[in-house]
């Protein structure tokens, strides 16, 4: 029978025509000083191949390279009328370029990196520790670290950790957080608050109750606020503006700048003869009571400045009803704010805890809860405000569309040089001129009751941008998330509202252009 015997050097074409393969050659190539040997050359292969062989050994750019045989360039399409053999020299002209160096840092993607890196990258601020339950301190310190007034009056303070190898409780309290607000500013990563809690522990033993398996019980993040504040009173001094004002000696930084004042009326409504009593009360916290009405803070605390109570009549003789009126006279630069979400209950013994939703703003205006004395001296600050306002608006609408994009961003670049009015009155250092406040710090709560769950502080950096501090983790997250933390489920829901002073940038008038004048006309 017929049999197809095929020669190794010839080989079938598409149209099945046969066509001659070319052979594959060991040649050698000698680039200036170098020589590479043994290189095959498949002259099946367009040139171009041959020369990206080259190109890894030499690092010559193909487009860079020229391969010569006999004074006769290859091209780089085909091989033309050249007649090749194994062991034969080509000529190899062209410079190699510096390889690029390794870069000497090397780059990680945000989703490889570790906590500490991403906290780094992002410049996210130290976490704390949880030593067992211990997120109750964490976040009232996290929350208070953001008044950075306080941060400064802290650092002022020259007071050791104990008062003759002793802790004694108000100057120990704020010694500690001085020392752990410091030890935060310069760390890469969570940051255990181990002095801080001995000294709580010590100065409130509640603090360091622990339950049956030896673990520190969960407290009531309030009752630290409140208790950590209350010793930074006795410690921290005024500012020096206010005492050149000739304010009260016993008047120290909380007093200032956290620290508000009501007018309060009583009035007996069991006879109308009986005269009005008026006093003043100082408060640290404004509290907004949850009732089944209340769906916005806003409700929540105006309800709180009318009440009925109960007390004894010197006219009566015997305990009446009193309808109580408190008016804000006097409003701190630092305004806190609690939401009363817990309550005792007998049967259970536990502080049980209403998750309504209640609604809070980012900004707040608190003008119709002041006195009448008061407004009138907020308005003239509450109308530079209102005209500054009115003049971006202005301003807005008189830009081109497309030049809007790159207005905000100067506008944003240059935030940090903008220069701000102050926020307080020339004769009371630490209060608030205008009723205006911006959300900085919210503490919120997770759980069913006070005694259980977990506290979480949010905190603003700046604008739009918070972090989440859930103890040694921090996320960064954005306003709308904020906005979320106004409960009704078994989410986080805000507990503890600070509130800074909204600053009014100062208006500086734009240079007007110099009229041509005569003499400039002529020149």
């Amino acid at each position: 029978p017929w049999q197809l015997i095929t020669c190794p050097s010839m080989v079938l074409s598409d149209e099945g025509q046969m066509k001659r393969k070319m052979p594959v050659y060991s040649v050698n190539v000698k680039w200036g000083k170098e020589k590479f040997q043994n290189i095959d050359l498949d002259m099946d292969e367009p040139p171009m191949v041959f020369k990206a062989q080259l190109f890894a050994l030499s690092g010559v750019q193909p487009d860079r390279m020229k391969v010569m045989w006999k004074g006769a360039t290859i091209k780089d399409e085909e091989w033309g009328n050249i007649k090749l053999k194994n062991g034969l020299t080509l000529l190899m002209m062209g410079s190699a370029e510096a390889l690029p160096e390794a870069p000497k840092e090397q780059h990680k993607f945000v989703e490889d990196m570790s906590e500490s890196e991403l906290a780094n990258a992002l410049k996210l601020p130290a976490g704390l520790t949880n030593l067992g339950n211990t997120c109750y301190i964490n976040a009232t310190v996290q929350c208070l670290k953001a008044i950075p007034e306080l941060e400064d009056s802290l650092k002022k303070f020259q007071g050791s950790l104990t008062v003759s190898g002793a802790i004694v409780p108000a100057h120990s309290t704020t010694a500690a957080l001085r020392d752990l607000y410091d030890t935060m500013d310069n760390a890469g990563s969570a940051i255990p608050p181990i002095v801080l809690l001995q000294v709580l522990h010590m100065a409130f033993p509640r603090f360091a109750e622990k339950n049956e398996d030896g673990v520190y019980q969960q407290q009531d993040a309030n009752e630290c606020w409140t208790e950590m504040v209350r010793m930074l009173q006795q410690k921290l001094p005024a500012v020096t503006e206010s005492t050149e004002a000739g304010a009260s000696s016993e008047q120290g930084f909380i007093d200032q700048f956290m620290s508000g004042q009501f007018s309060v009326s009583l009035k007996n409504i069991e006879d109308d003869e009986e005269e009005v009593t008026r006093s003043t009360e100082k408060f640290l916290q404004l509290s907004c009571f949850i009732s089944q009405e209340v769906k916005y803070l806003h409700t929540g605390l105006k309800g709180r400045l009318s009440e009925h109570i109960e007390k004894n009549s010197v006219k009566l003789s015997r305990n009446a009803q009193y309808l109580k009126i408190s008016e804000i006279s006097r409003l701190p630069a630092y305004l806190t704010i609690q939401f009363v979400r817990f309550f005792f209950k007998e049967k259970e013994n536990v502080n049980a805890k209403i998750l309504k939703d209640v609604k809070f703003p980012l900004s707040l205006d608190v003008y119709d809860l002041c006195t009448a004395d008061l407004q009138q001296k907020l308005a003239p600050m509450r109308t530079k405000f209102k005209q500054y306002e009115d003049k971006n608006v202005a301003m807005k609408a008189e830009e081109p569309s497309e030049q809007n994009g790159q207005h905000t961003k100067k506008t944003e670049a240059s935030a940090e040089e903008v220069e701000y009015e102050p926020y307080s009155f020339p004769e009371d250092a630490g209060s608030n001129n205008s009723g205006y406040y911006e959300l900085s710090a919210v503490l919120t709560h997770r759980g069913r009751s006070s005694s259980s769950g977990h506290y979480v502080a949010w905190v603003r950096r700046k604008n739009d941008e918070w972090v989440m501090c859930d103890d040694d983790n921090v996320y960064p997250v954005m306003s709308e998330d904020i906005l979320k933390l106004s409960g009704g489920g078994d989410w986080h829901c805000a507990y503890i509202l600070l509130y800074s002073p909204r600053q009014l940038p100062v208006d500086k008038p734009t240079e007007p252009s110099t009229p041509a004048t005569a003499e400039t006309m002529e020149s």
